[in-house]
């Protein structure tokens, strides 16, 4: 029992911190609310060390690949794997919608009636220009901020293989990177200690506030999404786990999972998630040069929990106007649309109904239909949080396998 806890007491605080939020959030409702600003602070921690963690990671980890060819054998596999991913997760979000289609007739009118009592506001910027803005800045303060995370990622990348390349130069410099990426690791370890606390006081506030919105017309597409979790999570993520080293990399990713899983159902967040799922990669025994460029880099553009969601926002959508969600070519436009959603709009920060908008305006529908699906993406926030964090795990257990071979996939 004593080995039981000491190997495992991590997950069961956390566990237990999300269980008892859970209830206390539903017994209370809404009041739970006055527990928010404990799980704040927690959240506030984790974004506060968020920048430095991601620049330190990736920067000490490519700036020590002395080896370019291994450098880019790393970038070229981690593209490859999430692009096939978020394939595979566009592809079951269309099946689940094909078969349990996520409006009835009776839905329509009523749906087309809330249209006309919400406006939403279209922005001007052209989708090229916020491409710029996504992954640069024009001031390099800017880069400071976890809104602008891509552009700091994009920066940490370009100071990694600065470094890498500067040879004997670099060493000093190289040096400071990985003594800077050991603290702030140590600073992590120490918040994770007040996580128990504070993931149960926000979750308890996230539950006693949503509960009344998964109800009504979109209870159907929120028991779908939860059915394709459970397929996606257990099955699909599982059998990556499998393709990257067999039965025993299935048990190294099952044994390390629970905590990135419970840290990305209670913060609802893949940005919180990247201590965790750091920690929990190192600990199955994958390479650092790996972990630290992947987990990163996927927590921004490899999310294939929000590529079904997408796929959900389009098909709900074509029904709604009248599509044939059955014919061939909107059958490729329901698919492509959740693939842009989850392998370049993933990027974009939450906030604004910047990914709603565009959305909208690629396959024109009326703007004040945002507001619609900006609803699929709350009441499924959740559970496509936990298969965008727990993805990336799996993620780089098979980039591994394509760097590495497969005895690097399990310990």
């Amino acid at each position: 029992m004593r080995k039981l806890w000491s190997n495992y007491k991590e997950t069961f605080l956390l566990l237990g911190g999300v269980i008892i939020g859970g209830i206390v959030g539903a017994v209370v409702g809404p009041k739970a609310s006055v527990l928010q600003p404990f799980g704040e602070l927690f959240l506030n921690l984790m974004y506060m060390i968020l920048i430095p963690l991601i620049f330190f990671s990736i920067t000490s980890a490519i700036g020590s690949m002395g080896n370019k060819a291994r450098l880019g054998k790393i970038l070229g596999s981690t593209v490859a794997v999430f692009l096939f991913t978020a394939a595979v997760a566009t592809l079951i979000g269309y099946i689940g919608v094909r078969l349990f289609p996520l409006i009835q007739t009776g839905d329509v009118d009523s749906l087309k009636a809330m249209m006309g009592n919400v406006k939403a506001e279209q922005s001007d910027i052209p989708v090229l220009q916020r491409l710029v803005e996504l992954f640069t800045v024009d001031d390099f303060t800017k880069l400071l901020s976890k809104s602008n995370m891509m552009a700091m990622i994009v920066f940490s990348l370009f100071v990694g293989i600065a470094t890498s390349a500067s040879g004997d130069k670099g060493d000093f410099f190289r040096r400071f990177l990985q003594s800077g990426n050991a603290v702030v690791l140590k600073v992590v370890n120490y918040i994770m200690k007040y996580a128990p606390i504070g993931l149960a006081c926000y979750f308890a506030s996230v539950v006693g506030s949503l509960g009344s919105q998964i109800v009504g017309g979109y209870l159907r597409a929120f028991v779908l999404y939860l059915v394709l979790t459970v397929i996606y999570f257990f099955g699909v993520l599982t059998l990556y786990a499998f393709m990257a080293g067999g039965r025993e990399s299935v048990r190294n990713y099952w044994r390390h999972v629970t905590v990135p899983a419970i840290t990305a159902i209670a913060t609802s967040s893949s940005a919180a998630s990247i201590p965790a799922n750091l920690t929990a990669a190192k600990a199955m025994g994958l390479s650092d040069d790996i972990v630290d460029t992947v987990i990163p880099l996927g927590a921004n553009i490899h999310k294939d929990g929000s590529a079904i969601g997408g796929v959900f926002k389009v098909a709900f959508l074509f029904l709604l106007f009248g599509r044939d969600i059955t014919d061939p070519m909107n059958i490729l436009l329901i698919i492509a649309g959740g693939f842009f959603v989850g392998a370049v709009m993933g990027a974009v920060p939450v906030g604004g109904m910047i990914a709603e908008t565009l959305i909208v305006t690629m396959f024109g529908f009326p703007t004040n239909a945002i507001p619609l699906i900006l609803v699929i993406s709350t009441i499924i926030d959740v559970p496509a949080t936990l298969l965008n964090s727990t993805g990336n795990l799996a993620a780089s257990m098979v980039v591994s396998r394509l760097v590495e071979g497969r005895k690097q996939t399990h310990q």
